[in-house]
Parts: C-alpha cells; structure tokens; sequence
C-alpha cells in the first residue's frame, strides 16, 4: 500500500506541476483554445491557480523526500482536493461535463493520498 501512495503522489504531482506551470507560463489568450474557462476569471486568478497547482504538486513531493514536515502532504492532498472541487463546479456550471469527470477522478486520488499519509501510511 505505501508503494501505492507513493506512486499516487508522483503522479499527482507531475499532473500539477504540468497543469500549475502551463498556467504560470502562457498567457491567458493562448489558454483560450484549451481552457474555455479561463474567460471566467482574471489573468491574475488564473495564474494564482496556476501557483496553488505548482505548490501543491511540491507538497506532494518535497516533505516526503527530506522527511521535513511530512504532515504536509497531506495537507497540500487536501488543498487540491479542494481545488478540483472548484474546477469540478466551474466546469458543470458550463456543461463541461468530460471534465467535471476528470475532476472526480483527482479528487478520489488526492483523498487517498491525503488519507493514507494522515493514516497509518504516515511518513
């Protein structure tokens, strides 16, 4: 099961970072073509999502390789849980159904990590 976890905090966190840097990096116009979305809020929130995402994904990671504050993984879990339920709402307010299942998917992945390391998969 720790094997599992692990391999669920990886993969969590390249999917982030991904996600997080392409927010970051371009600008809002070009993310138009993917990201129907963005037109619902700022450039800066837009890029704060990209931050939160990029943060999260090193949430995942660092404390659990330095052995340093460990209880944040979980934490950083739950706050993309919390932000997928954001995007799971803001996609079904615009019908983006594929989406909105997409969203599930990371929720359940992120609360078994966020289970398992408050659990009895601690670090």
């Amino acid at each position: 099961m720790g094997v599992l976890v692990w391999v669920l905090q990886i993969l969590l966190a390249v999917i982030f970072v991904a996600a997080g840097l392409v927010k970051l990096i371009r600008p809002k116009a070009d993310l138009r073509a993917q990201m129907g979305w963005v037109d619902d809020y700022s450039d800066n929130a837009v890029k704060g999502i990209g931050a939160v995402e990029v943060l999260a994904a090193i949430g995942l990671i660092l404390p659990a390789l330095t052995g340093i504050g460990t209880v944040f993984i979980s934490l950083a879990a739950i706050g993309l849980v919390l932000l997928m339920i954001g995007a799971a709402i803001t996609h079904g307010r615009r019908k983006e159904y594929p989406f909105v299942a997409a969203n599930v998917v990371l929720i359940v992945l992120a609360l078994i990590v966020a289970v398992a390391r408050f659990g009895a998969y601690s670090l």
